[in-house]
């Protein structure tokens, strides 16, 4: 199976480089995946497909302001890194720019010094391993000195960075949102939990896995790069009670099913667990752990894609993303939702 399998023209009007007023009032494009029938809806609606017993899983990662901007001490030269995930304590991987003036025990240093990064390690793809040296607590220099790591197709500057946080982000860790849930409002929930409807919580620390492009010709050949998970026992006993009843389960985002088919695969239920998983979902793999998913519009040739296209058929999903285009929906993170039933 081929890469360009999976390319499509889009419009870069339709590229959304800001998020709507209202989060719930993005429009939805619904999918039923056996007719590839479709509707055009309004996010607010998705509570109309939702039924007593059923199940909605939200990723509840919290993105970091993880994206720094120092200079080496060395030469004063200009370095940003964004921390990808930490490999053990005060010990980062990063996504280094430019990676070729970063060599190991290169230190580069942020906010004057408040926060120091001492390189221990050189990987590819630009990857580098960076010890942090610094006094007081982590997150609070990170908040004070980092910016969102908002994706290079968004030029707009984001005037308020919850915007690039869920509701209900809780965990901090994630190198970028888990977009699908950007569109649930506090008031939305609450309905749909009126409704009957469980409302469960995985966490999954997005990192480079999840945007890193595919640059191999055949997609069997792509390396997913592994990203970190956990479940609870809550969550692992309601999922499985859904389940027995014939209920459905409804993954927001390509992060929550990646994690849900992980622990799936490994267990054959639904089990509190944490652990790292490079799973990589295309076209002929058999779901076992989803009914439906919450998802955005997404990247031509991105693993993304290619895991829509496994749920619902590379032809339903060429099909209704053509709709999209046609009817101006917004693409990518902040743009336009869909749910694929």
């Amino acid at each position: 199976m081929k890469t360009n399998d999976f390319d499509f023209e889009l419009p870069e009007n339709l590229i959304a480089q800001t998020p709507i007023k209202n989060r719930d009032q993005s429009k939805m494009l619904v999918l039923d995946r056996k007719t590839g029938e479709i509707e055009h809806k309004k996010f607010n609606e998705i509570i109309n497909y939702l039924e007593n017993g059923d199940t909605l899983v939200l990723n509840d990662t919290k993105v970091l302001p993880a994206r720094l901007y120092g200079v080496k001490s060395q030469t004063n030269a200009l370095i940003e890194i964004l921390m990808l995930k930490e490999v053990k304590e005060d010990t980062w991987e990063c996504l280094t720019k430019p990676a070729k003036r970063v060599k190991i025990g290169t230190i580069i240093s942020f906010g004057n010094g408040r926060l120091k990064a001492e390189c221990i390690d050189v990987k590819e793809e630009g990857i580098r391993i960076f010890k942090l040296i610094y006094k007081g607590i982590l997150y609070e220099i990170l908040d004070e000195l980092g910016e969102m790591p908002l994706p290079p197709y968004i030029h707009e500057k984001l005037e308020d960075k919850d915007r690039y946080q869920t509701v209900y982000a809780k965990n901090l860790g994630s190198a970028a949102a888990p977009t699908a849930g950007l569109h649930f409002t506090n008031k939305l929930l609450e309905e749909i939990k009126e409704k009957g409807v469980n409302i469960v919580y995985i966490t999954l620390h997005v990192g480079l896995g999840t945007f890193r492009p595919v640059n191999e010709e055949e997609i069997t050949n792509h390396k997913m790069h592994s990203e970190f998970y956990m479940m609870s026992e809550e969550t692992a006993n309601i999922l499985n009670k859904t389940k027995q009843n014939h209920k459905k389960i409804i993954s927001v985002g390509t992060t929550s099913t990646r994690t849900l088919e992980t622990i799936y695969n490994l267990y054959g239920e639904f089990k509190s667990c944490n652990g790292w998983t490079d799973i990589f979902i295309y076209p002929g793999y058999e779901f076992k752990a989803i009914d439906c998913l919450i998802t955005n519009f997404h990247l031509p040739k991105s693993t993304l894609v290619m895991l829509v296209s496994a749920f619902a058929s590379k032809e339903k999903i060429m099909n209704a993303y053509k709709e999209a285009i046609n009817n101006n929906y917004r693409f990518f993170s902040f743009g336009d939702s869909m749910f694929i039933k």
